[in-house]
């Protein structure tokens, strides 16, 4: 059932007020744009939740490395990160971040699928904390880290990776046959596909952070934009979709907030602020 941003307080209100609530947050399209830093609304949002004690988790599809880097402009000194669609769970410490939990892909059929379908396509495997190992060069931006390029294409799988990302012109068409062999393939633009194990999710991480946390499944929150965050919202006892975001991703929410351009997050995030602690 979707609501509007003017239901926000009948939404939040139903949650039990007793104890933090743990709020999670996708990051581009939601807190920032691509290639943007957030707004000061969005970053007094931020830092109003952490104040009032709640637990805030960053859950993104970037590698790690871009995701903490992310995390630091938002002005978050602590807390949790699930990076890469799920696969790479981090905790943020006062020295920088400890890996929690890695959740590596099967690389090779996946690798053998593309080259076989579409060998104009280019393929990463993301590196932990580092970069990512690549058949070729990708544009500058397009990834974090250090790229090493490899000589051979068995070299993606010969270490372990938790997300390969399939890139070049309409990648995205390359999603159901990806699916179809058991992995996850979320296509996160038409000319990019990320590609986890079979099962990931944001939500496996949330989930996982959640019993750690000791946090009731009716205190946690969600806000999203995309395809990615689908199976994050469903399980979120309140789930909060961008005003832009696609017409699945709104039906799918609980309510609607506004749009990127309108501080949509800082407004659903100042909600958050309707879950006091005890």
């Amino acid at each position: 059932m979707t609501a509007t941003a003017s239901g926000a307080t009948a939404a939040l209100s139903d949650v039990p007020t007793s104890t933090p609530a743990l709020v999670a947050c996708d990051v581009e399209g939601t807190l920032v744009r691509a290639g943007r830093r957030a707004t000061p609304a969005v970053l007094d949002a931020l830092a109003a939740v952490h104040a009032a004690g709640h637990h805030l988790v960053i859950a993104t599809g970037r590698s790690l490395a871009g995701a903490v880097q992310v995390v630091r402009q938002l002005g978050i000194r602590d807390g949790w990160v699930v990076a890469a669609n799920g696969a790479v769970t981090a905790r943020l410490d006062a020295n920088g971040y400890s890996i929690v939990e890695v959740r590596p892909v099967d690389a090779e059929p996946v690798c053998r699928l593309v080259t076989r379908t579409r060998p104009d396509l280019r393929l990463a495997a993301e590196v932990v904390g580092a970069g990512y190992r690549v058949t070729r060069r990708f544009p500058e931006r397009q990834l974090n880290g250090q790229q090493e390029v490899l000589r051979e294409i068995a070299d993606i799988w010969a270490r372990p990776t938790p997300r390969l990302v399939v890139y070049g012109q309409w990648a995205q068409r390359l999603a159901p046959a990806l699916r179809a062999s058991g992995v996850t393939a979320i296509p996160a633009r038409v000319d990019w596909v990320d590609v986890t194990a079979p099962g990931v999710s944001k939500a496996t991480a949330l989930e996982s952070i959640r019993v750690e946390l000791g946090v009731a499944s009716s205190r946690t929150v969600a806000i999203g934009d995309g395809e990615s965050d689908l199976e994050m919202l469903a399980w979120a006892a309140v789930s909060i979709a961008m005003g832009q975001a696609p017409d699945a991703v709104r039906a799918a929410a609980d309510r609607v907030t506004g749009t990127i351009d309108e501080d949509g997050a800082a407004g659903a995030l100042f909600d958050a602020l309707l879950l006091p602690t005890a």
